[in-house]
């Protein structure tokens, strides 16, 4: 992976983890919201994961956004 990728990533993660504590939601409140398993929110917020672009629809979704907004700091 690219230094640009990692760098997305990381932006990502990072928007995920602002919004969610926005929301007051655990990863886990989270991962109910979105169908996920609350491991794959640690994941995403720790860069750890490349979400495909349907979990990143779902994760917008939980987290009340748009997949513009949720990406605009990309």
């Amino acid at each position: 992976m690219d230094d640009d990728a990692k760098l997305a990533l990381k932006l990502l993660a990072e928007q995920i983890k602002k919004r969610r504590k926005i929301l007051g939601l655990s990863q886990e409140k989270l991962a109910e919201k979105c169908g996920f398993d609350r491991t794959y929110i640690s994941l995403l917020e720790r860069s750890a994961r490349n979400p495909s672009y349907l979990n990143l629809k779902k994760l917008s979704n939980g987290l009340g956004i748009s997949l513009s907004e949720l990406l605009s700091e990309l």
